[in-house]
C-alpha cells in the first residue's frame, strides 16, 4: 500500500489556523466563572494577570477578587522572623507598604471576607486607629466573617526609649481604647470568628464591655479572648450572653472570672486558671474568692449544650452529676473556694 505524501507548509508562509480544540475560550465564559478561575491566584499573580490584556485588567479590578486583607505580613521584609528589632528606616519602609497596600484594596473596592492586622490603636503618633477606620469605610465589609486583630502591638515598630512626660495622657487614651474598639467591631454584624489577643492589658476591664461586644456581633460563632485583669481589680467577675456563640477560648486570660453565662449554643469552652504568685492573708483571700460562683454551676445554668471543656469530651450526664475527670478539669480552670485555691499565694 503506497504511503501518503506528507504535505509540507511552504517556508515563510502563514501558519495554519488553530483548530477549536487547541485553545480555551476563556473570554467566552460567564464573568462569574472567569472571576472564580482568577480567584485561585495569589495577590502578586493577580496583578501580573492584569497586564495580559484590557479584559483581564477589568476583571482583576473587581472587588470580588480581593477578599483577604492581610496587614500582619511584613511585605518583602523579614519574612517568617518573629520579634525582630528593626531600624526606624525599615519601619518607615514597612509603614509605606501598609499604606500602599490599603490604597490598592480601596481602589479596587475590595469585598473582604478576612481581615488580619496588628496595630497599636493607642499610638497617637502613627494614628493606626484612624487608618483602620478609613480603610473599613472605603472597602466593603458586609461579608466579613473572619477578623484576627492585635490591637496593642504594631509589627516592626522599633523600641522607643525616650522618656514620656505625658504618661497620664497615654493612660487616658488606653482607657478609652476598649470603648472605641467595641464601637469599631460593631460594624461587622456578620462576623463569625473573632480573636482578640492581648486586647486589654494592665488596665481595668469594664464588666459591661464584654457584653456590649457580644451584643454588637449577633452572628458570632467563635470568640478567643486574651485578657489580663490587673491586681487592683481582683474580685470583679463578668457576664457573657450570646445566642450564637459555639466556641469560647479564654485560656490565655489571667484573672478573668465569669459570674454568669448565657450561651445556649456553646459547645466548647477553654479556660485555664493562671497562678498569679500573690501573697495574701487568708482572710483577704477568702473574701475575694467567696464572691465567685463555681464554674460548674455557671456552666450548668448557662451552657446546656456544652460538649467539651479544655479539650476533654464531657459525658452526656455531666449536668446531672460531676465525676472524677470533670473535677480534675475544674481544678485547673475554676477560681472558686472548692477547686484548689492555691493560685492566690
Amino acid at each position: 500500500m503506497p504511503q501518503r505524501k506528507r504535505i509540507l507548509a511552504p517556508v515563510g508562509g502563514r501558519r495554519p489556523a488553530r483548530s477549536q480544540e487547541d485553545w480555551f475560550p476563556f473570554n467566552s465564559l460567564p464573568v462569574d466563572c472567569q472571576l472564580h478561575v482568577l480567584s485561585f491566584l495569589g495577590e502578586v499573580d493577580k496583578c501580573s494577570a492584569a497586564l495580559v490584556c484590557s479584559s483581564w485588567s477589568r476583571l482583576v479590578r473587581s472587588g470580588k477578587l480581593w477578599r483577604v486583607a492581610d496587614f500582619s505580613r511584613r511585605g518583602a521584609l523579614h519574612t517568617g522572623q518573629e520579634g525582630l528589632l528593626v531600624s526606624n528606616r525599615e519601619f518607615e519602609r514597612w509603614k509605606a507598604w501598609v499604606h500602599n497596600y490599603a490604597h490598592h484594596l480601596m481602589s479596587r473596592g475590595a469585598s473582604l471576607l478576612t481581615l488580619r492586622a496588628s496595630f497599636d490603636l493607642g499610638d497617637q503618633c502613627n494614628k493606626w486607629g484612624e487608618f483602620l477606620s478609613n480603610l473599613l469605610e472605603s472597602v466593603h465589609c458586609r461579608d466579613l466573617s473572619h477578623l484576627d486583630l492585635n490591637w496593642t502591638f504594631t509589627l516592626l515598630e522599633p523600641l522607643d526609649l525616650r522618656l514620656h512626660a505625658g504618661s497620664s495622657s497615654h493612660q487616658e487614651s488606653v482607657t478609652k481604647l476598649d470603648q472605641a474598639s467595641v464601637s469599631l467591631l460593631s460594624r461587622f454584624r456578620c462576623l463569625r470568628v473573632l480573636e482578640l489577643k492581648y486586647f486589654w492589658v494592665f488596665k481595668g476591664v469594664n464588666p459591661g464591655t464584654l457584653q456590649a461586644l457580644a451584643e454588637a456581633l449577633p452572628s458570632l460563632r467563635s470568640l478567643t479572648l486574651h485578657i489580663l485583669v490587673p491586681l487592683r481589680n481582683l474580685g470583679i467577675s463578668y457576664t457573657l450572653e450570646s445566642p450564637s456563640l459555639e466556641f469560647l477560648d479564654v485560656s490565655q486570660s489571667r484573672g478573668l472570672v465569669f459570674s454568669r453565662l448565657r450561651l445556649p449554643s456553646l459547645r466548647e469552652l477553654r479556660a485555664k486558671k493562671a497562678v498569679r504568685g500573690i501573697t495574701l492573708d487568708r482572710r483577704t483571700r477568702l473574701r475575694i474568692q467567696s464572691r465567685w460562683p463555681c464554674l460548674y454551676q455557671v456552666l450548668k445554668e448557662g451552657a446546656p449544650k456544652l460538649q467539651a471543656l479544655n479539650n476533654e469530651r464531657l459525658l452526656p450526664s455531666w449536668k446531672e452529676q460531676s465525676y472524677g475527670e470533670l473535677t480534675s478539669i475544674l481544678q485547673q480552670s475554676c477560681y472558686c473556694l472548692q477547686h484548689l485555691d492555691s493560685w492566690l499565694w
